[in-house]
């Protein structure tokens, strides 16, 4: 099943996706309920699919299918950090520390955007970028559960890109903590969420293996293949509810993919070329399997002054 919410006549439906067209379910649950609904249950409900209401998918406007309380970013492809490390005087080294567990940081789950939503350009950037990644939905809460039972909590899968302002990240990074403001405004998802049976001839020696595709006005800048993450999702999942729990409809992002973002591609060949977004440009992402989003750049609202530096409060022989 490929399950969607959608809007129609200013209001949300949930729907499924079929033969080029969006078709309602005559349903009151949400995407989280139908999801885990047992199979046979929802098999009869996707019969009664467009019994109401279907259009072309082209017509409608998609919305993020889920509204997660929490989303995690890992960085699971080896190749993808690699290629960041050759730059900033790195000669390509992964740290020995990214080897030991799965990496990951919080993303903002208030600025998501649907799949073809247009997307404001963030204040105080001049490098504006994407990130190529795979999302997993979870579908039951899920804590301390063993890799092999991991499975079972995950509901389907998205497409994420993970928008950054690598300036503004680089600033912030200095300081010792992760991306914040370099982060936070903006993370499509979409465009539904593909059920794990509908993936499971795309599973290559336990893991997902689905081509992927990034493009920037109709020309490709980066490609790649999930089987390379080096570490499954059921692993990130039961590393992520390791003496923590990861609740219903939390999003576990993989990370951007080798050639999955233009700062791996800057840092690989040391000049900024393809030069970073700017308004008017069309990012375009598609998945093997999980379906494209696709994003415009638009001009941002103006945003107020910048807060003030930092007041100096200590005496210089106290620092």
């Amino acid at each position: 099943m490929k399950l969607a919410l959608y809007e129609h006549h200013g209001f949300p439906h949930v729907g499924i996706v079929r033969h080029g067209e969006i078709q309602d379910l005559p349903t009151t649950l949400d995407v989280l309920d139908v999801l885990a609904l047992p199979r046979r249950e929802r098999d009869r409900l996707e019969l009664q699919a467009g019994r109401y209401h279907r259009a072309p998918l082209e017509s409608v406007r998609l919305l993020p299918p889920v509204q997660p309380r929490a989303m995690r970013d890992f960085v699971a492809f080896e190749a993808h950090i690699a290629g960041m490390k050759k730059s900033e005087g790195g000669d390509g080294t992964v740290p020995r520390e990214w080897y030991q567990a799965p990496a990951f940081l919080f993303m903002n789950p208030w600025s998501l955007y649907g799949a073809t939503d247009d997307v404001p350009m963030p204040p105080d950037t001049a490098a504006l970028d994407f990130e190529l990644e795979i999302g997993a939905v979870v579908g039951t809460p899920a804590r301390n559960v063993p890799v092999e039972r991991a499975g079972e909590h995950i509901a389907g899968y998205l497409i994420v890109n993970d928008w950054s302002a690598r300036d503004t990240q680089g600033r912030e990074m200095r300081v010792g903590l992760g991306p914040n403001k370099g982060k936070d405004f903006a993370n499509t998802i979409g465009p539904w969420i593909t059920t794990p049976d509908e993936l499971e001839s795309s599973v290559v020696d336990g893991r997902l293996s689905l081509k992927m595709t990034v493009a920037v006005n109709g020309a490709v800048v980066g490609t790649d293949d999930s089987g390379n993450m080096s570490w499954s999702f059921e692993e990130l999942l039961a590393h992520s509810a390791r003496g923590a729990t990861v609740g219903r409809g939390d999003v576990l992002a993989s990370g951007t993919c080798s050639h999955g973002a233009l700062a791996e591609v800057w840092s690989r060949t040391g000049t900024r070329n393809p030069p970073p977004l700017q308004v008017g440009d069309v990012v375009t992402m598609t998945i093997e399997g999980l379906g494209t989003i696709e994003n415009r750049i638009v001009a941002g609202d103006p945003a107020p002054d910048p807060v003030p530096p930092a007041q100096r409060r200590y005496p210089e022989e106290l620092l």
